[in-house]
């Protein structure tokens, strides 16, 4: 597929086959997104694949309930209009993906920009190879040391970017795309 195929098809999927992605594809994907810049060449991303659906849905429960924690103690929570769904016991944040890629790395002044370059690059490698993903804000809220031990995420290491990723039942449509708002054109 060609570069404007590609930007054009890498989409937010929310419904996932049950069918999972093979490991050595996962790994693939991971190899390229690591072409993605970073400053002064650190590469600080690390991943953690999940494939485990038991685990992957304690891991959402658990978001879950740190976010309503969230919305508890702070009214005003930018959370507070999903509170309904954090609460039904059925809604999984990942939407039952067959895997999902934890992107994180250790503290560092530019670790949230280079991760996100990297999870960019992941989502297009994925798209390109007819997998869907979705980057899942909810999920980067672990607090439970024993859970955190299992998959592997040390107290040095924080969640940038879950990428829920599978095989899509469908794929919406691009949507509409505003034109660029250029602030100011400076031409000598």
């Amino acid at each position: 597929m060609d570069f404007l195929e590609l930007l054009k098809n890498r989409r937010s999927v929310r419904s996932f086959e049950n069918r999972k992605v093979p490991l050595q594809l996962l790994h693939a994907i991971i190899h390229e997104a690591c072409f993605a810049p970073s400053a002064m060449n650190q590469q600080p991303w690390r991943f953690i694949i999940i494939q485990n659906t038991d685990l992957m849905k304690r891991i959402s429960d658990e978001n879950k309930k740190n976010m309503l924690l969230e919305i508890q103690n702070n009214p005003a929570s930018l959370l507070k209009p999903y509170e309904t769904i954090f609460k039904t016991n059925h809604f999984n944040i990942f939407y039952n993906a067959s895997s999902l890629i934890l992107i994180c790395g250790k503290r560092h002044f530019s670790l949230h920009e280079d991760c996100s370059l990297a999870a960019a690059y992941l989502m297009f490698s994925a798209t390109e190879k007819h997998l869907a993903t979705c980057w899942i804000g909810f999920g980067v809220t672990i607090i439970d040391p024993e859970l955190r031990a299992e998959i592997g995420l040390t107290d040095d290491l924080e969640i940038v970017a879950p990428i829920a990723i599978g095989y899509p039942t469908s794929i919406p449509e691009c949507p509409k795309r505003s034109a660029p708002v250029i602030l100011k054109e400076l031409i000598s």
